[in-house]
Parts: structure tokens; C-alpha cells; sequence
């Protein structure tokens, strides 16, 4: 079984301190504040590293049962945008829209949203979020 590691430093208060995540293999290291997580500042955040992650996660999983299934998809791009904001208990992650289109040769726009709905209630990454509402929206395009 994988296991994988990330890091996160946060230093000083809330409002005006700074953090940093790091990708335990390197791949991605960058600052995050109050201000990119909360309004429009320089940096990442939890939730648009999460939201990277469902949708490197969906397309994957889509490629894999395209694929298992004898039509392996020439490309897919799937975005993320996750909701989040105040609630009744705090800030929450609310919702995650998934918008995937993908050209796959030998199925028609009916086959690729019954392998998206697939994709989306297997994926590892959605599993993980069952507890979120998350939306599908699959275009097919010509291969």
C-alpha cells in the first residue's frame, strides 16, 4: 500500500502570519496566507490543493475504466472548483464542482457521462470527500 506525505509551517497569528506546504516529493513547494485563503492574495491554499487533487484523481480514474473497458480516451481535462465559506459551524467546505470533457474514440456522449458518474463515485479522492455534495458535469468531444 502507497503512502504519501505532505508538510505545512504556519508562523505567527491567523490574520498576518505565513505558511508554507511542501509536496513530499518535491514537486510543488509554496507559500499560503490569510489572504490567499481567504480573499485574493499571492499563494495557495488547502482547498485549491485539494481541488488539484479530486481532479488529477478523477481524470485518472476515467482514464483507467475507459481503458479497462477497451476505449483508451486520447485526452481528459477535468477541473475542480470547490465552495467554501461560512456556515453554521464554522467555514466549511460546502460543495465541489467537477467539469470533465474528454475525446475518447469507439463511445458516443451517452457511454463518456455513464464513465464519468463511474469515475466520480470510485475515485479515491471522492470516496475520501463522500461527505461533500459533488457535482458532474461531462462534455464529450470528438476524438
Amino acid at each position: 500500500m502507497a503512502s504519501r506525505t505532505s508538510e505545512a509551517e504556519w508562523k505567527g497569528d491567523l490574520k498576518t502570519g505565513t505558511g508554507k506546504v511542501k509536496l513530499g516529493s518535491g514537486a510543488f513547494e509554496g507559500q499560503y496566507s490569510f489572504n490567499s485563503r481567504f480573499a485574493e492574495g499571492v499563494g495557495t491554499n488547502p482547498e485549491e490543493l485539494i481541488a488539484a487533487a479530486h481532479a488529477g484523481c478523477f481524470s485518472m480514474a476515467l482514464s483507467a475504466a475507459l481503458t479497462e473497458a477497451g476505449h483508451p480516451p486520447s485526452r481528459i481535462h477535468t477541473s475542480a472548483k470547490i465552495h467554501f465559506g461560512p456556515g453554521p459551524d464554522g467555514f466549511a467546505i460546502s460543495k465541489i464542482d467537477l467539469e470533465t470533457e474528454g475525446a475518447v474514440p469507439g463511445i458516443d456522449a451517452a457511454a463518456f457521462e455513464k464513465f464519468a458518474a463511474g469515475a466520480k463515485a470510485n475515485c479515491p479522492v471522492s470516496k475520501a470527500l463522500a461527505a461533500i455534495e459533488i457535482t458532474l458535469a461531462a462534455k464529450f468531444l470528438p476524438a
